[in-house]
């Protein structure tokens, strides 16, 4: 029988990418978003849905064997909205008995967080938003509902999609610049979202073997700012130089921009090394394999810097570690909206 699958937020990145990637697996997808539109995927069924609407939501999970939350609302509104969220989530797993499958960050760690974050890492954040990810997971595995929660770094996609990287790092790659907000020596956590998307749907797929509730870091990639450069460097076929974000822009204007705010009580992330442990992973989906780095960094300066030359090309959502096989003969994870243009 085929398995269905209700995707919340399925315009957005994460929900973009579950949804191409549950579609390939041969899932029924459904598509909750406000709007009533899903991404361009056929076969995607579309539901007019608030997601902080508990009755609305146990309306369109009747069915479903696993409901991904990908919605995310901007920082500003994480306050008033998560609670929401948790609760219509929770009532709408128990209304159809379906699994949760909750995208994580790394907030909850909070600033004293170790340099390798594994499912045993207390979390001790420190800032709200942080602290309102904590509560959430403590609702969550309190709620007797399955909850697999997939935890992992900032994104990294194969398009612009205004996240840290090409609002940041790589505005100015096609100048020659990169730009990083931190100590460019220090790790930092990175996601790929086709790797995660599918890790995402091989987790659902065995969910029967998984316990109640379990937190299962996702490794992704840890690039430092000299690591970063060097990977693009060797796709783009010529040197970058690193420049420093502008924090000290954004410390003037936050008085007057309140996203500029949330965005400075999280700049500790890019000043404290950190990585994701992806042991269990390995353990619970043994055949997974992880894009190369090397094809992730020539994606990225083929979006970033248009007019390298590449000897493939790959569809958007593509599983970027098939797609190169040929080319790779050798085989082969906060999520952080809108930061300041």
């Amino acid at each position: 029988m085929t398995q269905k699958v209700l995707i919340t937020g399925a315009n957005g990145r994460f929900g973009q990418a579950a949804t191409h990637a549950f579609h390939a697996a041969g899932w029924q997808v459904h598509a909750a978003t406000r709007s009533g539109t899903a991404p361009h995927v056929g076969g995607v069924v579309s539901h007019a849905v608030d997601v902080t609407d508990p009755v609305g939501l146990a309306r369109a999970s009747t069915g479903m064997d696993v409901i991904l939350h990908g919605a995310n609302p901007p920082y500003t509104g994480w306050k008033d909205a998560l609670p929401k969220f948790t609760d219509a989530l929770i009532a709408a797993a128990r209304s159809s008995g379906a699994t949760l499958l909750i995208p994580g960050n790394v907030y909850s760690y909070g600033r004293t967080m170790p340099p390798v974050l594994t499912s045993d890492t207390p979390h001790r954040p420190e800032s709200r938003k942080g602290k309102l990810r904590r509560d959430m997971d403590a609702a969550l595995r309190a709620s007797g509902v399955q909850t697999i929660i997939l935890r992992a770094g900032d994104f990294l996609e194969p398009r612009a999609s205004k996240v840290w990287f090409d609002i940041a790092v790589a505005r100015d790659l096609g100048a020659g610049r990169m730009t990083w907000p931190g100590p460019p020596d220090l790790a930092h956590a990175w996601a790929w979202l086709p790797d995660m998307a599918r890790a995402a749907e091989g987790l659902a797929a065995t969910r029967d073997t998984l316990p109640a509730y379990i937190d299962v870091p996702f490794a992704g990639m840890s690039a430092s700012g000299s690591q970063m450069r060097e990977g693009l460097e060797r796709a783009l076929g010529h040197g970058l130089k690193i420049r420093r974000f502008p924090w000290l822009a954004l410390r003037l204007g936050a008085p007057l921009v309140p996203m500029w705010r949330e965005i400075l009580e999280m700049k500790y992330l890019w000043d404290v090394p950190h990585s994701l442990d992806g042991g269990l992973l390995a353990e619970l989906l043994p055949q997974f394999t992880p894009t190369p780095e090397a094809e992730i960094y020539r994606r990225l300066a083929e979006v970033f810097a248009p007019g390298i030359s590449t000897s493939t090309q790959t569809s958007l959502w593509a599983d970027a570690a098939s797609a190169s096989a040929a080319r790779v003969s050798s085989g082969a994870g906060q999520k952080t909206p809108d930061p300041v243009t």
